[in-house]
């Protein structure tokens, strides 16, 4: 990865970045909403609405989604480099499915793309696109991405330390945080009791 970037540098070399990430996570490609069930031993979900209420429907309500994500990015990141990964996907035509997601993310580089076969007809295969920039987190770095999320128009964002120990991953009515360890995720569950589901599962 690139130690100095300009403003069009996305600080990443798809080859040393998938080479990390398969000696960090083995077991699972780098498509968020696994990260749950692969990594559930350090994961906590946070609503990012109060009552759970799943989609904002004010500016008052963007304003809440957009500080609740910003304030844990920053316990997780605040004076790091962080990946910021965005997905797009194909079928077998190629034509890409999510067209705002370039200009959403417009300085990143693919570097990972993870096919779908299960369906014998390969008229129906799947393959999703991820993207990937390093840049400095700020509060409100990803607010365009987050609001993006937020709205159901994207998925499978998601933010990582250069470790890949840190995983956020936004989705449509709150986030999966995947922490360093069970303990530092127990700290983070308790710092933000009041965000957290009342399901027992803690969905």
């Amino acid at each position: 990865m690139s130690e100095r970037r300009g403003e069009t540098d996305p600080g990443v070399v798809p080859d040393e970045l998938g080479a990390l990430w398969r000696e960090h996570h083995p077991s699972t490609p780098p498509l968020a909403h696994l990260f749950r069930d692969a990594l559930h031993d350090r994961w906590v979900r946070f609503h990012s609405l109060p009552g759970s209420k799943r989609y904002p429907e004010s500016e008052d309500e963007y304003a809440t989604v957009l500080d609740r994500h910003n304030t844990v990015l920053d316990e997780l990141f605040a004076g790091q480099d962080v990946f910021v990964v965005s997905m797009d996907w194909s079928d077998a035509t190629g034509i890409p499915r999510w067209p705002e997601r370039r200009s959403l993310h417009p300085a990143a580089v693919r570097w990972w793309t993870e096919p779908d076969h299960h369906d014998p007809d390969p008229a129906f295969h799947v393959y999703r696109h991820l993207y990937a920039e390093l840049r400095p987190w700020s509060r409100g770095l990803v607010d365009a991405l987050l609001r993006a999320v937020a709205d159901d128009t994207l998925a499978e964002v998601f933010l990582a330390d250069t470790g890949l120990r840190r995983l956020y991953h936004p989705y449509d009515g709150g986030a999966d945080v995947i922490l360093a360890g069970p303990e530092e995720r127990d700290r983070l569950r308790e710092r933000h009791r009041g965000w957290l589901s009342s399901h027992p599962c803690g969905l």
